[in-house]
Formats: structure tokens, C-alpha cells, sequence
């Protein structure tokens, strides 16, 4: 008889978890430069960075905003947030509660892979 749970018990375990959650970090890294390939510093999320380089990003249920010290450039660049395609295979198998989890662990977001500030030579 508990042989016979362990097909269920697993079935219901992998509905309710999300597939962004399972395969996306809470970070990403995005690839960050200049329009004229020059060096640029500033901060995002009050933390410093560099470019061009790759820079850290949390997954926020908000956009991104790349404030920059470099002079001739953008004071900012914001950077949108967008919904990763892992999460819509959760509603293609049918696990509602695994598309909750990812939402409530913001994992199912994404930004761009590059981010590029604007500056003039």
C-alpha cells in the first residue's frame, strides 16, 4: 500500500514547486558597457560597478536602474524587468502552485543579458 503512494506523493511534490525557482539563481549576471566602449562606474541597487563587465543583478518583481558617474553618460539607464519562459511551463503541465512559488521567490523574473549606457565621445 505505501508502495503505491510514492507515484502520488511524488506527482504532488513536483506541482508544488515552480521550474524558474528550481532552475533559475537568485541572481543573473548581465553583461554591462558603454556606447563608446569607454570605461564606466556607478551603482545599481546601491551596490558599485564597473563596466564594461558583467554585473550581478538580483530577481525583483521591479526594474533595474543603472546610475552612472561617468562623465558623458547617461546619469541613468533603467533596465526592465521581464517574465522568464521557465515559468509558463508550469502552467503548461498544470502546477498553479508551482507558478505561486515562483512569483512569491521572484525567481520568475528576468532582465536583458546586455545592458548598454549611453555616453558620448
Amino acid at each position: 500500500m505505501k508502495l503505491s503512494l510514492l507515484p502520488i506523493a511524488a506527482a504532488l511534490a513536483l506541482s508544488l514547486t515552480g521550474c524558474a525557482s528550481i532552475l533559475n539563481d537568485q541572481t543573473q549576471q548581465v553583461n554591462v558597457s558603454s556606447t563608446t566602449g569607454s570605461d564606466i562606474k556607478g551603482t545599481v541597487d546601491g551596490k558599485p560597478f564597473k563596466g564594461p563587465g558583467i554585473v550581478e543583478l538580483k530577481r525583483e518583481n521591479k526594474n533595474k536602474i543603472f546610475m552612472t558617474e561617468t562623465e558623458g553618460c547617461a546619469s541613468q539607464t533603467v533596465v526592465e524587468k521581464s517574465v522568464d519562459p521557465k515559468f509558463f511551463v508550469n502552467i503548461l503541465s498544470g502546477g498553479a502552485f508551482g507558478s505561486t512559488t515562483d512569483y512569491s521567490t521572484e525567481k520568475m523574473w528576468k532582465y536583458s543579458e546586455n545592458v548598454v549606457v549611453s555616453c558620448k565621445k
